[in-house]
Formats: structure tokens, C-alpha cells, sequence
């Protein structure tokens, strides 16, 4: 058994709470600007004396409509301006934030609202109020839908505004300050990869104690003054975790809810940093090699990418020889330069979650002048539990534990985890707690190794590890990494349990196939069902499935492999909205293609 600890340097108080971050901005910084909002098609600022104003003034209006302390709330929408100010008016009437995906079908929002006891749900669009409504009949308990963008002039924030407008404010302060760290803040549901989702209990003190351990750990980045624009689900616990951060950091911060627009808004945002999971950084490497590809350049992007991991890799080695600088500072000019461009040209780091990044990708992006700090948690730590940092980075693994945390590897190779992040509890659900949590140790599920230095190496997840036909152990997360990481392949699942041998299942990314198919002389119109047995396109494959395959041992490498004809999708319930494989799902959509591949 290995453990390693790092100390808390800065205390949550028993008598604070998530709301002291706006009113001591509003008091202490009132015209810095912690936000900037889209409003056609330009960034207003807004300072941190508007933003508590219009906390407050939705603070009344919750209020008055009889929200009492403790009450549960839900939100529902897509990441904006007005899904931070809920939040934050949510927390100064005392009562607690349930997040709902807005992708979620209405029976997940039916069990979310449900099983939290929700009093009340904000909800963005006519499509979201219509789900709630199809289940409102078996929600007694919800007394209040308000929607974001509703027919009231100004949707729920005027609505409450106007509502609130004679509660004075030192009804909200009371109310507010009446809160202690120790209170529920938020119950955050699972993404529910192998089951119904379990609601994660945070309180005030697990946020707080992140949000403080995230600016410890990030202080280049956290600087008054810097910005940063969310895009990922903020009902993602990274994504609200870091943006809370930002906040009160007073790092500026701004919301861009369509990814279709990402390119667009980072390039006039012009963040000083991103947050993302893995398949984000994946996407922008696979979109610019195909560009190259595309337009004749490939080579040059091919040798500039070698150059970026090896000028990575050397700084782990004493730093790079004259040659190596010469031509990064060449390709820095010709290639780097217009892909930090892409990231609005003053990007100079990334942080990222959710999912292992994979060491090439890591160097890549290092190599590029984005370094990528790749962290590690789960909801139930309140996002990062584990980080790399400018200071302590070594690619390949999630970091050292974040202040006030503690690591540890059980004697099965499970990674536990305690300190002030750490959840209190699933919401009724006493089973599931005593299972995860004992004597303040969180069982992951995750298994891993732990350096003496306290860096920790994700090697696989217990409820995931394949055990074939032969005995043979295989975590299947590593080799999907690797071959995720082709610019042709969007997903991949391993398969294998109680059979012969390993075998894969993989997707192909729909917006690099246009290109491949370019470059291979293939029809235009030809399909991925066209194509799912060509030659060509399964040598492209099998390439990826070798570099995978050196990673293990002849017993743990994929033996075959075949092409799905579509990707996997939330829609179809394979995917979470983090991106995350639902693997029984995957498992009973292709149960008959899976039979099949062992049959040939």
C-alpha cells in the first residue's frame, strides 16, 4: 500500500459559503469585470458589482415565490451567462443546485428531478419545458418551472427580478449568511455509465476547498485580469468547478453554449486559457492534420508534429540540443504559431479531465506552447482531485494530489482518495455510500499506481477490466486512448470478456473521413457501410491497433477488429454527455456483431 498527502495551506471556515465569492468581489473589486457575455454577436462586460446586483435581484425573486433554505432547485440548460447567475442566486436563497444535462432525455430528467426531491426547475427552451412536462403529473413535489428563455420579456431572470423587486436585500444577505460550509450546495448526478445515476452531495466546504486547492495549483493561470471561456456542460462538475474557480480568482470569464461556434468565439473571446476533455484536444489535432492533409501540406505537419513531441519529450531530459531548437523555432513560425492561433492566439495552457489524454497528444500540445495539465476526479471529489501543474509535470500521469487531498493504493491496486473535496454522501442512497466511502476513504473503482513522489498513473477502472477466456487480465482504456488518438477513428471499444481473445469494436470520425477517402481515390459519396471492408481503410486500422498493441503483452493485444457503420451517440444512450462509453449499452446494441467477430 502506497499513500501520499499534500497539506490544506488555506482552511474552509465552518461559517463560509459559495456566495461570499460574488459579494466579496462585489465589495472589495466592484468594477473588475468578471464576466464577458455574448450579445449580438459582441462580449459586454460585466462587472462584479452587476453581477451581485443581478444575483441578488433573482435571490428576491426566489424567495418571494416561497424557496426555502435547503429546497433543492434543478437547472437544466446549455452553458451561458444565465446558468452562472442561477447558480449563484440559487446559493444566495439558501437553497441547493441540482444540474441536469440539457441533452437529457425527459426520463432522466424525470428521475433526477425525482430522486433530489426538486422544488423548482429552471429549464432553457421550449423543448426542455416540454420534457418536464411530460412528467410533472408523477413530480408532486415540483412546485416551480421557470424557463431561461420564456415568454415573459427577458425570460426567468426579469421574471424574478420584477417578482423579487420589494424584498430588500438584506433578506437575501440573512438568508444567505445563515448558510455554513458544511451545508449542501449542490447534488451533482453521475453520468450513469453502469447504472441509473447516483446524486453526488457537495457541500459548500467540498467546493470551496476545491476552488482554493485549483488557485493554489494554477497560479500563473489564476490571475486577476486573465480569462477563460467555458464551453463544456457546466452541469460537468469540471467545467462549473473550474468556471466557480475563475470567479473567484477574478479571472474573466465567458460562456459559449454551441461547439459549432468554438473556433469562432475562441477567436474574439481570445481566452488566456481552456478547460476541455480529452476528445476536444483530440479534435483540434485530428482537424488540423487534416487540413494539411488536405491541402497538400501533410508532410510538413507530419515532421512538425514529430518535432513538437520530441522538443516535449526533451524537457524531460535535461532540455532540447541546438538541432531540435533550430527546427521547433522553424516550425513554430510555419505551423505552432497558427494553431495557437486557432485557440485565439493568447492561449498559453489548457487543463483537462474526464478521460486519460494519452502521452502523444500530451507532448504534442506541449511542444505547440499549450501545455495540457491533465488532472483526475470524479464528481464525488468535486473535480480535480489529482493535477499536473507548471511547476510538478510529468506526462503520462494525472499529477499529485491537490491540496488537502490524500492518495492511496489499496492492496488490489483500487485508487482511494480522502480530504475536504471528497462528497459527504448519495443522496438517498445509503447503500451505494457505505460501498464507496469508509472511514473517509472514497473508493474510486479506478485502479492505478502511485509514484513516490506522489504522481499518480491511471491504469484502468476495476468494473472495466476484461478477463478472457484464458485468465488473462486487460484493461481496456489504455489501448482505446491510443487508438483514439488516429485522426480517422472516433471511438473505440475493447471487447473480449470470458473469449478467446481481445477484439474491437471502432467508429469512424465523420469529419476526417471526407478527407482519408480524398487522399485514397475513394468515392465521395461512398459511406462508412461502403467502406466498412476495404482494404485500404482497414490497413489504416490495423495501423492504429499496432502502435496500441506494443503498449501489452501478446495475450493482451487486440487480435481483430470491425467497423461500425455508425458512431456512437448520446441519442442512442452508448455515449454520456461527457463523452464517457456506456459499455453495456454499447455491449447489448451490438451483442450480434460481437458474436460475429468471434465466429470468423
Amino acid at each position: 500500500m502506497r499513500e501520499y498527502s499534500a497539506p490544506a495551506l488555506q482552511p474552509v471556515a465552518d461559517n463560509e459559503n459559495l456566495s461570499d465569492i460574488m459579494w466579496a468581489n462585489a465589495e472589495r473589486f466592484p468594477d473588475s469585470v468578471s464576466f464577458r457575455r455574448q450579445s449580438g454577436g459582441s462580449w459586454l462586460d460585466v462587472t462584479a458589482r452587476e453581477f451581485a446586483g443581478q444575483v441578488i435581484a433573482v435571490a428576491k425573486g426566489l424567495i418571494e415565490a416561497g424557496v426555502g433554505r435547503g429546497d433543492r432547485i434543478a437547472l437544466m440548460s446549455k452553458t451561458r451567462y444565465e446558468w452562472t447567475l442561477i447558480d449563484f442566486a440559487i446559493w444566495a436563497a439558501g437553497a441547493v443546485t441540482v444540474p441536469i444535462y440539457e441533452t437529457s432525455s425527459p426520463e432522466q430528467v424525470h428521475w433526477i428531478l425525482s430522486d433530489s426531491e426538486a422544488k423548482g426547475v429552471f429549464v432553457e427552451t421550449d423543448q426542455h419545458l416540454a420534457g418536464v412536462d411530460q412528467t410533472r403529473e408523477r413530480l408532486g413535489g415540483l412546485r416551480y418551472v421557470w424557463q431561461i428563455e420564456g415568454t415573459h420579456a427577458g425570460g426567468a431572470v426579469a421574471e424574478l427580478t420584477t417578482l423579487g423587486a420589494k424584498v430588500a436585500d438584506d433578506v437575501v444577505h440573512q438568508r444567505r449568511r445563515e448558510v455554513s460550509a458544511g451545508e449542501l450546495a449542490s447534488i451533482v448526478y453521475t453520468s450513469g455509465t453502469t447504472g441509473r445515476p447516483k446524486g453526488v452531495e457537495l457541500t459548500h466546504r467540498n467546493l470551496l476547498a476545491e476552488i482554493r486547492a485549483d488557485i493554489l495549483a494554477f497560479p500563473q493561470l489564476m490571475e486577476p485580469g486573465n480569462s477563460l471561456l467555458c464551453f463544456l456542460p457546466l452541469a460537468h462538475v469540471l467545467a462549473r468547478a473550474i468556471a466557480l474557480t475563475a470567479i473567484a480568482a477574478r479571472v474573466t470569464l465567458g460562456h459559449t453554449p454551441d461547439v459549432k461556434n468554438l473556433v469562432a468565439d475562441l477567436g474574439t473571446f481570445r481566452p488566456t486559457f481552456v478547460v476541455a476533455v480529452p476528445r476536444v484536444f483530440e479534435k483540434v489535432y485530428n482537424t488540423a492534420k487534416q487540413k494539411a492533409h488536405s491541402e497538400g501540406k501533410g508532410k510538413i505537419f507530419d515532421l512538425a508534429e514529430s518535432v513538437a513531441v520530441q522538443y516535449s519529450e526533451a524537457q524531460d531530459k535535461g532540455g532540447a540540443g541546438f538541432g531540435l531548437k533550430a527546427q521547433h523555432f522553424l516550425f513554430d513560425k510555419l505551423v505552432y504559431a497558427k494553431l495557437r492561433a486557432a485557440l485565439g492566439g493568447r492561449c498559453v495552457a489548457a487543463v483537462s479531465g474526464g478521460a486519460p489524454l494519452g502521452p502523444r497528444l500530451a507532448h504534442f500540445f506541449r511542444g505547440i506552447g499549450v501545455p495540457v495539465f491533465e488532472g483526475y476526479g470524479l464528481t464525488e471529489t468535486s473535480a480535480a482531485s489529482n493535477v499536473n501543474t507548471q511547476t510538478a509535470f510529468r506526462v503520462g500521469t494525472v499529477g499529485r494530489p491537490v491540496a488537502g487531498t490524500s492518495v492511496r493504493i489499496a492492496d488490489d491496486g483500487e485508487v482511494l482518495l480522502k480530504g475536504d473535496v471528497v462528497f459527504t454522501a448519495y443522496y438517498n442512497n445509503e447503500q451505494a455510500t457505505k460501498e464507496s466511502l469508509d472511514e473517509g476513504w472514497f473508493h474510486t473503482g479506478d485502479l492505478g499506481r502511485l509514484d513516490s513522489d506522489g504522481f499518480l498513473t491511471i491504469t484502468g477502472r476495476k468494473k472495466e477490466i476484461i478477463v478472457t477466456a484464458g485468465g488473462k487480465n486487460v484493461a481496456p482504456s489504455g489501448l482505446e486512448d491510443t487508438i483514439r488518438a488516429n485522426p480517422l477513428i472516433s471511438q473505440a471499444m475493447v471487447v473480449g470478456e470470458q473469449r478467446p481473445f481481445i477484439g474491437l469494436l471502432v467508429t469512424i470520425d465523420e469529419e476526417f473521413f471526407p478527407a482519408w477517402k480524398e487522399q485514397h481515390g475513394k468515392p465521395a459519396s461512398a459511406t462508412v457501410a461502403d467502406l466498412a471492408r476495404d482494404a485500404d481503410l482497414k490497413a489504416d486500422i490495423q495501423a492504429a491497433v499496432d502502435e496500441a498493441n506494443k503498449q501489452v503483452s501478446h495475450a493482451e493485444s487486440i487480435k481483430k477488429f470491425v467497423v461500425l457503420t455508425q458512431d456512437f451517440t448520446e441519442a442512442t444512450g452508448e455515449i454520456t454527455p461527457s463523452l464517457k462509453l456506456k459499455r453495456n449499452v454499447v455491449s447489448r446494441n451490438y451483442a450480434d456483431t460481437i458474436e460475429a467477430l468471434y465466429q470468423r
